[in-house]
């Protein structure tokens, strides 16, 4: 009889104190239920470059980013990294690096021509510093929030990794034939580092790209 009441109370120890975790903790159902998103990407002849994770957590987006690539695939340095506006990730190897994944379309950004972020769209995120790993590899982790879009307005995009470093629209700087030169007030001339900089920040060609998966 001792044993058992001894058992009894043992027990009610343990269901006492699930109750207060339970109530101490975040509710776990609801975070279940927070929309979530991820995106593999890879490079234009299909091998893995990384992964992205999307979570919704209120108002606020938390992303982690993974990469790990052959560095003849993404050099070390920094990488403009963006949410571009359409789904799609078409490229030929064999074809000139300027047309890969020109199949994404420009950056996401929101109906106000003036946008929220002061200049820059909903899609720039911050740019990706890829690290020689000493064995031939670039690899990189990186982790923030972001309140410029939900996981719902992202997905079904696509995330493109550029080549080139995102000026942040310091005008005009770029590379290669794009840096400097040649220089117009006209940034609707994507031919010109102005254009190319109130576009896509001048970060070159795109050398990674992964659709947005929605958790549904």
């Amino acid at each position: 009889m001792r044993k058992s009441l001894l058992l009894l109370a043992a027990l009610a120890v343990v269901l006492l104190s699930a109750v207060v975790y339970l109530e101490l903790r975040p509710d776990a159902a609801a975070e279940a239920d927070q929309p979530q998103a991820k995106a593999v990407l890879r490079n234009a002849a299909g091998s893995r470059v990384g992964h992205i994770k999307f979570g919704q957590d209120g108002d606020l987006t938390n992303v982690k980013v993974v990469i790990d690539a052959p560095l003849t695939s993404l050099s070390a340095g920094f990488h403009g990294f963006h949410v571009h506006a359409i789904g799609s990730c078409v490229a030929d190897p064999n074809q000139p690096e300027t047309t890969w994944f020109t199949s994404a379309g420009g950056h996401f950004k929101d109906a106000d021509p003036a946008h929220a972020y002061h200049g820059s769209h909903n899609g720039d995120l911050p740019v990706l510093l890829v690290s020689d790993n000493g064995e031939g590899r670039g690899t990189a982790q990186a982790r923030f929030t972001t309140d410029r879009f939900t996981v719902a307005d992202i997905a079904g995009r696509a995330l493109i990794v550029h080549k080139l470093p995102d000026n942040y629209r310091n005008i005009p700087l770029g590379g290669g034939a794009t840096q400097y030169q040649p220089v117009t007030d006209d940034v609707n001339n994507s031919a010109t580092a102005t254009g190319l900089t109130a576009a896509t920040g001048n970060a070159g060609p795109r050398h990674a790209c992964g659709v947005i998966l929605g958790d549904d």
